[in-house]
């Protein structure tokens, strides 16, 4: 449970320095989180299935989010030495680490707002 190791006050003294903190600098940014779903959920590993299944996400973003995905060690990149050059992105340990987080928040969201899920208005 939160706290527990240092205590709740140093917790409320260190707030910006907080595992939750910490997760959502790793994955709070735009589409972190549906890209990391896509490659749980969806089993999918290629640039062009990301871009065609999350709904308004661009190349730019998406090679950021991959980037940083991968430099923290959530997925890893695989060139393929073909031509033309083939390029697919897996989950790593730490990544697949993510899948019950993920179930929790669709379990939350199925539970409490079952109206709004693929309902959403654009």
């Amino acid at each position: 449970m939160l706290g527990q190791e240092h205590g709740i006050e140093w917790v409320k003294e260190n707030i910006k320095y907080c595992p939750i903190s910490n997760s959502m600098d790793l994955l709070g940014k735009k589409f972190a989180v549906l890209i990391l779903r896509n490659m749980i959920v969806y089993k999918q590993t290629r640039f062009n299935q990301f871009t065609d299944t999350i709904d308004g996400i661009n190349a730019k973003t998406l090679t950021a989010r991959l980037r940083e995905l991968e430099r923290n060690d959530l997925i890893v990149r695989k060139v393929y030495p073909e031509v033309p050059l083939r390029v697919e992105y897996f989950l790593t340990e730490k990544g697949m680490a993510l899948k019950p987080v993920l179930e929790q928040l669709a379990a939350f969201s199925i539970q409490n707002y079952p109206g709004q899920i693929f309902h959403r208005k654009y």
